[in-house]
C-alpha cells in the first residue's frame, strides 16, 4: 500500500491554496486539515464480489479509491465513505443498493472526524472530537473505517438485543406477579431466534474481537487501533452484548422448558381422564351384561 494516497495529497494541496496571500501573522497555527468519515450499515450483508467503482486499494475489506475519497465496503452490510462530498456518496450508495441483502430503512450510521497532525506521537483520540492522525495514508484510514464500521454495526445489534429486553420483561414480570407463563410458544422461540442471530453476526459476520488485516502488514499501527478500540469501546461494547445475548438465551429457555412442563403436565392429566373413562365404560358393560 502506498503510504501517502490521493486523499493526503489532494487535502495539503488545498490547504496551501486556501493559505496563499495570507499574511503569515493573520494564519490559525491551529488549523489542520481534516476528513469527514461517515459509516452506514445498509443491510444484513453487502455482496462486494466483482464490484468496480474505482481504483482497488484494499480487497480485505474491498476499498475503493472514488473520486478524490475513498470507500470501504464490509461484507457485513456496512460501507464507509471517506473525504466523499454529498453528492458523490449518494451516488454511491445508490450504487450499491443492488448489492444489499436485507436493506435497512432507515440506514443505521455514524460520522467522525479525521484530522491532520503530523507527529506519529501526536496520534490521539479526544473523546467527542476529532481524530488525529499524522497522515491521512490509505492503511491509517482504513484502521479508522474498520473500528467505525463494527462500532455501526455494533449500535444496530444493541438496540436489537434491547428491542429484546423489551419483549421478554411482560412475560418475567408475569411469572414473577402471577405465577403463570405466557401461553404464546412461538413467540418465546421468536426471541431465541433473535437472540441467535445477533450471536451469528457478531462472532461470525463481524468479529468484532479480531483485528484488521492492515495490521498483520503494518504492526506499528497497532497502537493507534488500540486507541481506536478504547475510543468507541468496542471491547467493552462487545462484552456488555454477550452478557445480554446470554441473559436472553437463558430467560427464554427458561420460559420454553417451563410451558413445555406444563403442556406436558397438562398432556399427563388428559392421557389419565382418558384411561379412567375406558375404565368406566369397561365396568359399564361388564355390569349391563350381567344383568
Amino acid at each position: 500500500m502506498m503510504d501517502r494516497g490521493p486523499i493526503e495529497q489532494h487535502v495539503r494541496v488545498n490547504a496551501d491554496h486556501h493559505s496563499v496571500g495570507v499574511a503569515p501573522a493573520s494564519v490559525k497555527q491551529d488549523a489542520a486539515p481534516t476528513l469527514r468519515i461517515r459509516a452506514l450499515m445498509l443491510g444484513d450483508r453487502i455482496n462486494a464480489s466483482g464490484l468496480e467503482i474505482g481504483t482497488l486499494v484494499s480487497s480485505a475489506p474491498a476499498a475503493f479509491r472514488v473520486h478524490t475519497g475513498l470507500a470501504v465496503i464490509f461484507r457485513y452490510g456496512v460501507v464507509v465513505l471517506i473525504g466523499l462530498l454529498p453528492s458523490e456518496e449518494k451516488l454511491l450508495i445508490d450504487s450499491l443498493k443492488s448489492r444489499v441483502i436485507g436493506a435497512f430503512s432507515p440506514y443505521e450510521e455514524e460520522t467522525a472526524q479525521a484530522q491532520l497532525c503530523n507527529d506519529e506521537n501526536a496520534e490521539t483520540i479526544q473523546p467527542g472530537g476529532p481524530i488525529c492522525l499524522a497522515k491521512f495514508s490509505d492503511d491509517r484510514l482504513l484502521l479508522v473505517a474498520d473500528a467505525l464500521a463494527k462500532s455501526t454495526s455494533l449500535a444496530r445489534d444493541e438496540r436489537r438485543v434491547a428491542a429484546v429486553f423489551d419483549v421478554i420483561e411482560p412475560f418475567a414480570r408475569e411469572l414473577a406477579e402471577r405465577g403463570r407463563t405466557p401461553r404464546r410458544r412461538k413467540g418465546i422461540l421468536q426471541l431465541i431466534g433473535n437472540a441467535l442471530l445477533v450471536q451469528q453476526r457478531v462472532a461470525g459476520r463481524v468479529a468484532i474481537a479480531e483485528k484488521p488485516d492492515v495490521l498483520w502488514e503494518k504492526p506499528e499501527l497497532d497502537r493507534l487501533y488500540s486507541r481506536l478500540e478504547d475510543e468507541y469501546e468496542l471491547k467493552e461494547r462487545l462484552d456488555t452484548l454477550e452478557r445480554k445475548l446470554t441473559a436472553v438465551s437463558e430467560t427464554a429457555n427458561a420460559l420454553t422448558d417451563i410451558i413445555d412442563t406444563q403442556r406436558s403436565l397438562r398432556l399427563e392429566v388428559a392421557v389419565v381422564v382418558l384411561i379412567v373413562i375406558e375404565v368406566a365404560i369397561g365396568c359399564f358393560q361388564i355390569l349391563a351384561g350381567i344383568h
